[in-house]
Formats: C-alpha cells, sequence, structure tokens
C-alpha cells in the first residue's frame, strides 16, 4: 500500500494545474480547425490587453520616432560633428605649418643676432649706428616725377619714351597675303 502502482495511471500525475488535459493529441484536420487556428483567430474584445486598436497604433508611431530620434542623435549627429572635425584639422594644420615657417624663420634671426656680425649689422639697419671711422651719410628716396614735360625738342623725345613703355608692346598684325 505505501507506493504508487501502475494501475491507477491518474494517481501518479502530478496535479500542478487545473487545466484538463487532452487524451489523445488532435490532428490537424479535426472539426475542421488547424494548428495556426490560435494564432489568426482574432482575439475577443473583452479579452485583449488593449482594447483600442488605433490607440496601438499612435503609440507604436510615437515609439518608433522615439527610437528614430535616439538613433540619430546616438549615430548621426556623432558623425557629423567628426565630419567637421575633420575639416578644421585640416584648416588647423594649415595654420600650423604657416606658422612654423615663420617661427623657422624668426629663429635664423635670433641665431644671427646672436653673432656680433648680425648684432652690428642690425644696429646699423635698425638704429643707423656708424662705427668710429665711418662717414654717415643719408641718401632720401627721389621725389615722384612729373608726368608733364614741356613742349620741345629734348622733352618730346622722353614724352615718347615714357608713352610707348606705360602703354606696352605694339600688338601684332599677321601679314596681308597678296
Amino acid at each position: 500500500m505505501g507506493g504508487l502502482t501502475c494501475d491507477n495511471e491518474a494517481v501518479s500525475r502530478s496535479k500542478t494545474t487545473s487545466i484538463p488535459r487532452p487524451t489523445e493529441p488532435a490532428n490537424a484536420s479535426d472539426e475542421g480547425r488547424s494548428r495556426l487556428g490560435d494564432f489568426t483567430r482574432p482575439i475577443p474584445v473583452e479579452k485583449r490587453i488593449l482594447r483600442r486598436p488605433k490607440l496601438v497604433l499612435f503609440g507604436g508611431v510615437l515609439a518608433l520616432l522615439v527610437v528614430g530620434s535616439i538613433g540619430a542623435a546616438i549615430v548621426i549627429l556623432p558623425v557629423q560633428t567628426w565630419l567637421d572635425q575633420d575639416d578644421s584639422l585640416v584648416q588647423r594644420q594649415t595654420q600650423l605649418d604657416a606658422l612654423q615657417r615663420v617661427n623657422g624663420e624668426l629663429a635664423a634671426e635670433v641665431d644671427r643676432l646672436e653673432t656680433e656680425d648680425g648684432i652690428r649689422e642690425a644696429a646699423r639697419e635698425e638704429i643707423g649706428f656708424v662705427e668710429a671711422g665711418e662717414k654717415r651719410t643719408s641718401i632720401l628716396p627721389l621725389p615722384p616725377l612729373p608726368r608733364d614735360l614741356p613742349d620741345g625738342w629734348p622733352y618730346n623725345v622722353v614724352t615718347d619714351i615714357l608713352a610707348a613703355r606705360t602703354a606696352g608692346p605694339a600688338p601684332t598684325s599677321a601679314p596681308a597675303a597678296d
């Protein structure tokens, strides 16, 4: 009496559910039903989780817009910023090259000014330094020459020369065929 026997098969089953189980598996052709009937049959309104399909559609569209916006913020905007930074890096590299060139020129000037000859030359150029035994002579630039020369023999030749130089070379023309 203490154990279960094979005679009473219903007693040996576990009683964890109250749903009755079919004794034999149902065939697909039984009673005109298919196995996909549970998926294709409409759910009654009182058993639906959400009873308003338009609200579900609106919520789905709204969720899609939110996911799309987040995707754009995570992917598209950083890529656009990265491309803008690439252009900015090219500009900064050009500026850096120009500044390095100027720094090289200034370093060469500093090296030149560290020698005695460089100091002497800079003093002559900047403040007009004159050493003992030298004579200072200032040469001023020529004033602008007048364009209008008087009429007469030497001046009309000079006027013609100036006119020819300012006009440039004469246009060449092809020789006429006979």
